[in-house]
């Protein structure tokens, strides 16, 4: 494109209109190009005048045009003198096209007769009628449908290049009637909580039409509620700037008021000013566990806390095991309750499991998203930091009634904010410590049951025939048991499941184990000693399955990962899994995958203690870090092809799994993240820390998925902090490349330039190939971002040099694209240009799509420096497809950020705003606050040029902030562009 065309609608593609009836019916549009179709072909519709002729009678929707009105529209006051026999040749020829009965003479005139369906206009007439009703019926959802299924309609301008006064007319209603329809669906998605979305449009239009007041009073409201009130008010003073310099008035009353209400952060502002409409995501959850068919006893529990929920008033419900043992009921009860109590709770119930006796429990801020998710709320309007999130929680629980289960509390701080804040709603919260810090909460203390409750739980489940024959016996097995919940129904169903066994014979078994169960002191061991009675019942081979999986500290793991800790087929391993899921001893989280709860895992550790030889337990996690490994860097291989890791890497003994294309290979990588990173974490052992540090080279992708980048960088400083304490110089310096990588993308330049120059040293010191090469890559990339140009020009070519020594193609191409990026800053845009041609040439030869992606970005930025801007632009969204389709984020939202650059420099500000916008929405929680200025200068540039300088300046203001904390370079540049509004 050679001119900024404004701003595109995101709606449906453009469709003709439905057919009315048989298939050879006719169909008009006028919404864009005027055609006309007999069934699927397109008919031909003559000369531009034929097609005027065409078009006034289609706009009268079925009237009669008399001759005159036509010659009218055709030619205004002026007409020819062969105007009327003009007007019946054209309309003779069209006859002839359309047939007989659809374009009839009538009165001296003409007319067309066609279904009202057949015309797309009469179609979006009827559809925007449609969604005004579901408006004004509160269906704000299916209205702001309907609207985008009219502005689908639409294909481009509409009477498209007819000519006459008559088209000229009716072309601007139907354009403002296309802005209105568009501004009615913008208010609707801000009514519905889209405000983010709907900025970078808004922002667009504004651009496109400066003088309707309308779009900037949406686009105030959906910066406020986004959270940039600054811009907000910027917007109004551009307005008011723009109105009296153009047209000598103020902006509108309503304009105004809206200013004022911003200027006074009013919270009604922040939400619709009416409940919104019902969202895609679900407004009245249903999250609560199944209740067990068996509940037995707890009356008084059930009776205290079922009336306290049935008149809550913003109460907390807490429940607590005595002094933390586990397997006590606790979660039970508060199901069993919750699910009594639902009837008082219309609006919903939310559940969630805070795994508070585990080693990681949930992050509270990780729990909130998911519960505004849950609730309703938009990903995109789901705020950052905990405080936020919490805030807008308690907003949207104000008003309805809902039940919180929280499960499993690590302790009151965890779960302080995830309480509601108004009346009407409760929350059962369930722990293994009593919470006597929090405020107003009401504590129960659940202890092991009664020896009748006991008994009757036991009975319920082994069956009322088996027992009645040996009560005795059963009152020895719960005894034993110590009454606790979890142990009797263990026992019991491993009794229910051997129908040779009497109770006689499990309260045998049962008669020499530890009864501390009652024991506060002892509440761990009590814990032990009951899933003892379930471990015990297992056959050798599941119980070593049950002791050896137990060692991996993922939050679970998949059949093929179990099968190589065990040793195993998968057929075998599966047999075994399922067996213990069976026995209640392992969960299915899903199909293929498997976990503990929280406390048999625990167990399961103990046992491999006492009963594993500590080389098997060291051999089990060795074979899963082999497992890991060598499936993650078959997946770095189909990446990568040709890149010297596999060569460089630990050796395995233990193969891993092989995939047939790079996205099943990706699928794999980011299922199975927090478990390869577990393992990472706790391989410590002998020998085994080159091959993790090895892992998390071979999954360098997760780092700048965005999805998984803080636990990879806490994995890479754990990695390295174990190979230094070691004294392994080897491992430590890939340690460091990979946290150089996790800080890159960051945006924490110092401390990956501090990693990467104690890399480089310590792989020179080992002469190890991986960080020799990399290491000077980094620091190239690190001095670019820098701006010493000539120091990361210096270490490029001792990358270059390195690669090539190494036999390192996709390395060389790498560091090849990132000199490119170099001579681009010091103004050798020729060269730019070639070396970022010779790494794509590398990528291209070797079947990189990933990391030619890489290189096209670079080609990119050359080829916008040396104004050859539509190149650029397809060379940036050739890497922004694979970037996506490879679930790089970072790189996603920097390639959008750089088509913003180039529309910039292209003279196009209004797609350079949306492009910067959307690269803003792309980069939130990646990236680092250095890349965030970066794209707010040029978002400025852009508003500057589209009108609206005061927005310009909030965003330049920020980017300011951004680079004088960092102390970057860039701080010039921004003062420069703020220089008439900073003080002297």
């Amino acid at each position: 494109m050679d001119r900024d065309s404004g701003p595109r609608v995101r709606v449906p593609e453009q469709r003709a209109p439905e057919k009315p009836g048989s298939a050879d019916a006719l169909r008009f549009t006028v919404l864009g190009p005027v055609r006309a179709w007999r069934g699927s072909d397109l008919l031909s519709s003559g000369s531009p005048q034929q097609r005027a002729l065409l078009t006034a009678l289609l706009l009268r929707e079925g009237r009669t045009a008399t001759a005159g009105e036509l010659i009218d529209a055709f030619w205004g006051e002026d007409p020819p003198s062969q105007a009327l026999a003009t007007i019946r040749t054209y309309a003779s020829r069209l006859r002839k096209i359309l047939g007989q009965d659809t374009l009839v003479s009538e009165s001296g005139g003409y007319a067309i007769r066609i279904d009202r369906g057949a015309l797309d206009l009469t179609l979006a007439q009827d559809l925007a009628a449609e969604a005004e009703k579901a408006r004004a019926a509160g269906d704000r959802c299916q209205a702001r449908t309907l609207i985008n299924k009219v502005l689908g309609l639409w294909d481009g301008e509409a009477l498209a290049s007819v000519p006459g006064p008559y088209a000229d007319n009716q072309r601007t209603r139907l354009e403002e009637w296309r802005l209105q329809l568009t501004e009615t669906r913008l208010d609707l998605d801000l009514e519905v909580g889209c405000h983010a979305e709907a900025v970078s449009e808004l922002t667009a239009l504004t651009a496109a039409h400066p003088l309707r007041e309308r779009l900037r009073e949406l686009l105030m409201v959906a910066l406020y509620r986004s959270g940039r009130q600054a811009e907000a008010l910027a917007v109004y003073a551009d307005t008011r700037r723009l109105l009296a310099g153009e047209l000598g008035v103020d902006p509108r009353p309503e304009l105004a008021q809206l200013q004022q209400r911003i200027l006074r952060a009013d919270e009604e502002l922040a939400r619709p000013a009416d409940e919104p409409a019902p969202a895609p995501a679900p407004l009245r959850p249903a999250q609560l566990p199944a209740t067990v068919p068996d509940f037995t006893g707890r009356s008084a529990f059930v009776a205290e806390l079922g009336s306290r929920l049935a008149t809550a008033e913003g109460s907390v419900m807490a429940v607590s095991a005595v002094a933390g043992i586990g397997g006590v009921g606790k979660t039970t009860l508060a199901v069993h309750v919750a699910h009594q109590a639902r009837r008082h709770f219309p609006d919903g119930q939310l559940y969630v499991d805070l795994q508070g006796a585990g080693a990681r429990a949930a992050e509270p801020e990780t729990v909130l998203g998911s519960f505004l998710r849950a609730l309703g709320t938009a990903d995109s309007a789901i705020p950052d930091t905990l405080d936020e999130r919490a805030a807008l929680y308690r907003s949207t629980l104000d008003g309805r009634r809902i039940l919180i289960l929280l499960d499993n509390a690590h302790d009151a701080a965890q779960i302080r904010p995830l309480l509601p804040g108004t009346p009407g709603c409760a929350a059962l919260v369930t722990s293994r410590v009593r919470m006597v810090d929090l405020a107003g909460a009401h504590l129960v203390d659940l202890d092991v049951m009664s020896p009748e409750e006991a008994l009757q739980l036991f009975t319920r489940i082994v069956g009322a025939e088996r027992v009645g024959s040996e009560r005795e016996a059963a009152l020895d097995v719960v005894a034993a048991c110590g009454f606790l919940p979890l142990a009797i129904r263990i026992a019991a169903s491993r009794l229910a499941a051997r129908r040779t066994w009497t109770v006689s014979v499990l309260a045998a078994k049962l008669a020499d184990e530890r009864r501390r169960l009652d024991e506060l002191q002892a509440g761990d061991l009590a814990v032990k000693a009951t899933f003892e009675l379930g471990y015990g019942q297992l056959e050798p081979a599941q119980a070593r399955a049950f002791r050896l999986l137990g060692l991996a500290d993922g939050p679970d793991i998949s059949l093929a990962a179990a099968a190589a800790l065990l040793n195993l087929d998968p057929h075998a391993a599966e047999d075994l899994l399922e067996a213990l899921v069976d026995t209640s001893l392992v969960e299915s989280a899903a199909p293929g995958r498997y976990r503990y709860h929280d406390l048999v895992r625990l167990y399961a550790r103990a046992c491999a203690e006492r009963d594993e030889r500590a080389v098997e337990r060291e051999s089990a996690l060795s074979r899963l870090l082999d497992f890991y490994l060598a499936t993650a860097a078959g997946v770095y291989a189909l990446e990568r092809p040709g890149d010297r890791l596999a060569d460089h890497r630990e050796p395995t003994q233990y193969s891993g799994l092989t995939f047939a294309d790079r996205h099943s290979a990706q699928d794999w990588l980011y299922t199975e993240a927090n478990s390869l990173l577990a393992c990472v974490r706790q391989s410590s052992g002998p020998g085994a820390v080159r091959r993790a540090v090895d892992l998390l080279w071979a999954t360098k992708d997760l780092a700048e998925s965005g999805a998984n980048s803080k636990q990879y960088e806490a994995a890479a400083i754990t990695m390295r902090d174990l190979a230094r304490s070691s004294d392994d110089a080897r491992a430590e310096g890939r340690a460091l490349i990979t946290l150089t990588n996790a800080r890159l993308v960051a945006g924490r330049f110092d401390q990956a330039e501090r990693d990467a120059q104690r890399a480089m040293r310590l792989a020179r010191a080992v002469d190890d190939p991986l960080p020799s090469c990399w290491a000077p890559n980094d620091l190239g990339i690190i001095a670019l971002y820098q701006n010493r140009h000539a120091e990361g020009e210096a270490y490029l070519e001792q990358a270059i040099a390195n690669f090539r020594a190494d036999g390192n193609r996709p390395g060389e191409a790498s560091a090849l694209c990132n000199l490119s990026r170099i001579h681009l800053a010091m103004g050798n845009t020729t060269s730019a240009v070639a070396l970022a041609q010779q790494g794509i040439d590398i990528y291209d030869e070797l079947g990189h799509a990933l990391r030619g992606a890489n290189g096209r970005y670079a080609l990119g930025l050359a080829l916008t420096q040396s104004g050859r801007f539509a190149d650029a632009t397809e060379q940036l969204h050739n890497a922004l497809a694979v970037f996506r389709d490879s679930r790089q984020r970072l790189w996603e939202g920097m390639a959008t950020f750089r088509l913003a650059e180039v529309d910039l420099a292209a003279g196009l500000p209004a797609q350079a705003a949306t492009k910067a916008e959307q690269a803003l929405a792309v980069l939130r929680g990646i990236g680092g606050e250095w890349r965030r200025g970066n794209v707010l200068t040029v978002l400025g540039k852009a508003l500057k040029d589209i009108g609206q300088p005061g927005r310009a300046q909030v965003c330049w203001r920020e980017a300011l902030d951004i680079y004088e904390t960092l102390g970057s370079a860039e701080v010039e540049a921004v003062r420069k562009l703020l220089a008439p509004t900073l003080p002297a």
